[in-house]
């Protein structure tokens, strides 16, 4: 078999691949016998169909198929080997290719188009400089964690009077019509609620004091009103179709049967316990707040590493300067992957798409210059980060080693997640590269003020990368 460029540029060539019968006669045979073992055909037994026979039927198609692999595997490592740094994928060339003839022909050229990464020339040393945002780990955020990890372990109890809005009332709610129930109006035997969701306030202090075997008037249409999912959350309630509860705007008797108390955790010793593991060295409310604020402190750095990545984007792409690209090659993939896509909306989705092709190019050869890599324990460590960040959504902030593993594991064996962390491991990479390589500018923000550096419609403008 024969590679060679027969037309080439910086950004662009044209790649001619000639295939003989003896680069596919081999494995094209193995295929036939295959397909001979297997075939029934009437008037033969199993595996004994003459080959000429097998050949004549199904030997073109099986020679375009072991053709296809021998060019598609030599394609790919010439490529490696030669480490050519593409853009995009191979594309079949549309002016030097011939027609096919699988009938006919035995030796086969092939020509395909390759679009070249750009010539990249970046320096970066101390000199250059990208703002750092430190997010300052406040008491409310302390505060509302501890709030939050109460609620998490606390506990329910059954009691006979509605003390607090996170009260879970089981009873049945009946139309009314004048102070009396209606005659044929809803009536929902089984429903729950808490007042806690009520966006009218005067409506769920209606039910403090409210007793098992009482009963409260009021119109559930006003106490969820203004709230997300408003008709869907009145639908629930009244055990209805949320297009019945649009045109429900009438008062209901609830009559309570049940009352179950919510009462959060306190602390003390068996709470720490519980959320840390016994033994743990956390034994004073003093020491828990510690422990919150140095979790808080590294979730927040995440953020504040992934902030830098961002900010980093738009200005690797000005130091880079201007990168020249084989801008119809690049079209005609979009178009491959979008066949629906008209001109008009590919010149439209061009640019975005461009700037983060020639992103990657510059990350490309950000780690082939640095000698960075991304190894399978980088990947371990993402999938593992982001199972116990799972876990900690659900409160459970302790979870063993072993299990972590199985878990990271388990997710890595999905190929997209799998992709999701080597993109993570990436960022990773390339932000300690960035804080070894060049200066970073501290400033100190609040959580509130780091969410609005997200809103601004310009990362350039929040960068503001100064020169010595």
């Amino acid at each position: 078999m024969n590679i060679s460029f027969c037309n080439r540029d910086a950004v662009k060539g044209i790649l001619k691949i000639e295939v003989a019968k003896a680069d596919y006669a081999e494995q094209l045979e193995k295929s036939l016998r295959s397909i001979r073992q297997k075939a029934n055909m009437p008037g033969f037994r199993k595996g004994m169909v003459p080959l000429s026979l097998i050949k004549k039927m199904y030997g073109r198609q099986a020679m375009a198929e072991e053709i296809e692999k021998v060019l598609s595997d030599n394609l790919f490592k010439y490529i490696r080997d030669n480490k050519i740094d593409l853009l995009c994928d191979p594309l079949p060339n549309q002016t030097e290719q011939k027609e096919l003839d699988f009938d006919s022909q035995e030796d086969f050229e092939f020509y395909f188009d390759l679009s070249f990464s750009p010539e990249i020339s970046l320096k970066l040393t101390k000199k250059n400089k990208l703002p750092y945002y430190h997010i300052l780990v406040d008491e409310q955020k302390v505060d509302d964690q501890i709030a939050s990890d109460r609620r998490n372990q606390g506990s329910y109890t059954e009691v006979e009077e509605v003390s607090g809005e996170q009260d879970l009332i089981k009873g049945s709610l009946v139309e009314l019509a004048e102070g009396q129930p209606k005659t044929g109006g809803i009536w929902h035997e089984e429903t729950a609620l808490m007042t806690h969701y009520f966006t009218n306030k005067d409506i769920a202090g209606s039910f403090l004091g409210a007793k098992v075997g009482g009963s409260v008037d009021f119109n559930p249409k006003k106490a969820c009103e203004g709230a997300e999912n408003a008709q869907a959350e009145l639908a629930s309630l009244l055990g209805i179709s949320k297009e019945e509860a649009a045109n429900v705007d009438a008062d209901f008797r609830f009559e309570i049967k049940s009352i179950t108390h919510y009462e959060p955790a306190e602390l003390n010793q068996a709470f720490y316990d519980k959320l840390f593991g016994e033994g743990t060295a956390v034994t004073s409310e003093e020491a828990y707040r510690a422990k919150i604020r140095e979790s808080l402190e590294n979730l927040f750095a995440q953020q504040s590493d992934y902030k830098l990545s961002a900010d980093a984007r738009p200005y690797l792409l000005e130091k880079a300067g201007e990168l020249s690209v084989a801008d119809d090659l690049l079209k005609r993939k979009y178009q491959d992957l979008n066949p629906k896509a008209s001109t008009e909306e590919i010149e439209k989705a061009y640019p975005a798409m461009l700037e983060s092709i020639k992103y990657s190019a510059i990350v490309r050869h950000i780690f082939a210059e640095n000698n960075l890599s991304i190894s399978e324990d980088d990947l371990k460590k993402e999938a593992a980060r982001e199972a116990r960040n799972q876990f900690a959504r659900y409160g459970i902030n302790v979870v063993a080693d072993d299990m972590i593993a199985r878990y990271a594991e388990s997710m890595l064996k999905d190929e997209k997640q799998a992709a999701h962390f080597e993109d993570e491991a990436r960022i990773a990479k390339l932000v300690g590269w960035l804080k070894e390589t060049i200066t970073l500018q501290d400033k100190d923000v609040s959580f509130e003020e780091f969410g609005k550096l997200f809103e601004s419609s310009s990362q350039e403008d929040q960068a503001q990368p100064e020169e010595e």
